[in-house]
């Protein structure tokens, strides 16, 4: 259970840290919001290291489905647009997907 924490931080720091290169490549906004991205992206990829897990490739597969799950709460927090049931329904199926890679890690 830890590791779904460490997995939603991860992806967390890891959306924040490209959103500010999204802001100032794509909304025009100040080269200097590049550097709390850079710190924020270090930031991610430490905190995935804390994921109990033998291997890193199953590690990765199985924040893969947390990411997309935290990248449609972002989506309605941060940039305010509302998800669709299909966001809904894939964020469902993702969550099963990591439920099954998890459980067979052991």
């Amino acid at each position: 259970m830890i590791d779904l924490l460490w997995f939603s931080l991860a992806a967390v720091c890891e959306i924040a840290g490209c959103f500010t290169l999204w802001m100032w490549l794509r909304l025009g906004r100040s080269p200097l919001w590049i550097a709390p991205g850079l710190v924020s992206l270090l930031v991610f990829a430490a905190l995935l290291t804390r994921v109990e897990s033998p291997f890193a490739g199953r590690a990765y597969a199985a924040y893969g489905g947390i990411y997309i799950v935290i990248s449609l709460v972002w989506l309605a927090v941060v940039e305010r647009s509302r998800p669709v049931w299909t966001d809904y329904l894939g964020a469902v199926l993702c969550l099963l997907g990591v439920a099954v890679l998890l459980a067979g890690r052991q």
